[in-house]
């Protein structure tokens, strides 16, 4: 299918969000969209699909002008989109999900499941995605979520796929899965809209690479010509330092203790297997793992929101299971949360009302039990500028912010408190490159600063640009944390289960705890 889209305006109120875009897709490519958060991207596709209807311009098939009022529209015209939060019902089967709307029934009205189990088998085989038809979608994991939105939309014999975001949630095997599919669906003649932050994934599966900027499109690249710098400088409108700046830790007192931290979920298993971990004043100690080996429930006890089975976690020397959760987020400790939907944000509350949801009842934003709405407001509007948040204002809610303006607010918020522990989850996930570059050097700064920081990131490039050291989780298990310099594959190995000893010889890891000799770990580290 080739795709023509021409002078697509859409506007919202005190917002341009598409502005005359031109864009073609080719028949059998693979056609990467890159931009900043805000920049119009998912608002394109959105219109494509039918969700929304452009002000101005018109939208060609094949060279045909056609009139998509819905989704129904744009299926029967062949286009199919795999939305970055899925459109799956988690209690229906893979099968129920994919032949959803199109069932197959028998001679009577009743539905024939065994016929659209062996629909699906054949479609999953023919396409080497490989899904059980019978399975629930609730239990399965993200990477097979998302090729039962694939298969979804195959189903309906899509020739052009949308896929807005789709490593965002993914691990670096799955992404790669996802990769060797959409290279199979382009060989099999089909087009593709592939939208990313992430550069080199860009550079590794696109064919071209148009970059949209506040709504419009600023130019197309091959990316086997452009480099990442070049590509980065093009989205932002500006050089992007691509590598994070930072001098030597001078790591003080120990902050964070966790000894012997243990956690079983309701059937018995174990989550969290004896778990030692110290962070210090003025370091960045980074958890790597792929997710779903126990680095969330990691995240929970130390930040007060789980209490552990075994062991426990100390802040500056006190139990934290003597503390209340309202205490910890006032008394130092700033959360990133790795949903920033379910645990960061309340979606139909405003920017400047998130912005201060953990001290709305304090000065300076309430005086004798008054709402200050002017400081409230004033406050709001520096962190939009400072954090380049990009909405019409700060009362706009915060819940029809792009993930990666949402994603801004909650670092705003948390990274704007006086934190003696900063616990940050997927910090930079569904960000873009240049929000990623200010993210990072403001973690830094934290750092700097005196505080101590806890990161947990599944992006192997985030922690080997920010760690002073890193552990690895796997199965509920800890491994360090080490000293850096280590190197990516090392830690790409430890994270699928390597035993240290036969990757890094007789390096240990690093003394943790009030009886380490820091003085000498520093010297070490020099």
């Amino acid at each position: 299918m080739e795709l023509e889209l021409r002078g697509i305006t859409k506007r919202f109120p005190g917002v341009i969000a598409n502005d005359h875009v031109d864009l073609r897709v080719t028949d059998g490519e693979i056609h990467g969209l890159l931009g900043e958060n805000g920049a119009g991207k998912s608002t394109l596709m959105n219109i494509l699909y039918g969700l929304y209807s452009a002000d101005e311009g018109e939208i060609l098939i094949d060279g045909s002008p056609v009139e998509l009022d819905g989704p129904a529209d744009a299926i029967a015209a062949g286009i199919g989109m795999v939305h970055q939060h899925f459109m799956l019902v988690p209690v229906f089967t893979v099968a129920e999900n994919i032949t959803l709307g199109t069932e197959m029934v028998r001679p009577g009205g009743r539905l024939d499941r065994s016929a659209a189990d062996d629909a699906v088998r054949e479609l999953s085989v023919r396409h080497g995605l490989p899904v059980e038809p019978d399975a629930v979608v609730e239990n399965l994991p993200v990477g097979l979520q998302q090729r039962v939105e694939i298969l979804k939309a195959l189903y309906r014999d899509a020739q052009l796929l949308i896929l807005d975001e789709p490593t965002a949630v993914l691990t670096p095997p799955e992404a790669d899965d996802l990769f060797e599919a959409m290279a199979s669906l382009r060989d099999d003649g089909r087009s593709l809209v592939f939208i990313s932050h992430k550069l080199r994934e860009h550079r590794a599966i696109a064919d071209r690479i148009s970059v949209l900027r506040r709504g419009r499109i600023v130019g197309t690249a091959d990316p086997r010509e452009a480099s990442e710098q070049e590509l980065a400088d093009l989205m932002v409108g500006r050089p992007v330092d691509l590598v994070v700046d930072k001098t030597p830790s001078a790591a003080g007192d120990v902050v964070l203790e966790a000894r012997g931290l243990g956690v079983v979920d309701d059937e018995g298993s174990p989550l969290l297997t004896d778990v030692d971990l110290a962070v210090r004043r003025g370091e960045i100690v980074a958890v790597a793992g792929v997710e779903g080996n126990g680095q969330g429930t990691l995240v929970a006890c130390v930040t007060g929101l789980r209490s552990p089975d075994s062991g426990s976690v100390t802040l500056r020397g006190t139990d934290l299971s003597a503390t209340s959760r309202v205490d910890l987020l006032r008394g130092g400790i700033g959360h990133v949360p790795e949903d920033r939907n379910r645990d960061g944000l309340v979606g139909p509350m405003s920017i400047a009302e998130n912005l201060i949801l953990d001290h709305w009842d304090a000065e300076p934003y309430a005086s004798r039990g008054l709402l200050q709405f002017a400081t409230i407001r004033r406050h709001a509007d520096e962190a939009v500028e400072a954090y380049d948040i990009r909405t019409p204002s700060s009362a706009t809610s915060a819940g029809s912010l792009s993930g990666g303006n949402q994603q801004k607010v909650v670092v705003a918020r948390e990274f704007d408190k006086d934190n003696d522990l900063l616990v940050a989850a997927q910090p930079t996930r569904g960000v873009d490159v240049g929000s990623i570059e200010y993210i990072h050097k403001r973690i830094v700064q934290e750092r700097d600063g005196g505080t101590a920081v806890l990161i947990v990131s599944s992006e192997l490039d985030e922690v080997l640009a920010l760690a002073d050291r890193v552990a690895v989780m796997f199965h509920g298990r800890l491994m360090g944390p080490f000293d850096m310099p280590i190197d990516k594959s090392a830690i790409g190995q430890m994270m699928a289960g390597a035993d240290p000893a036969d990757i890094l010889g007789d390096r240990p890891a690093t003394p943790d705890g009030p009886t380490a000799d820091v003085d000498a770990i520093d010297e070490e580290q020099s």
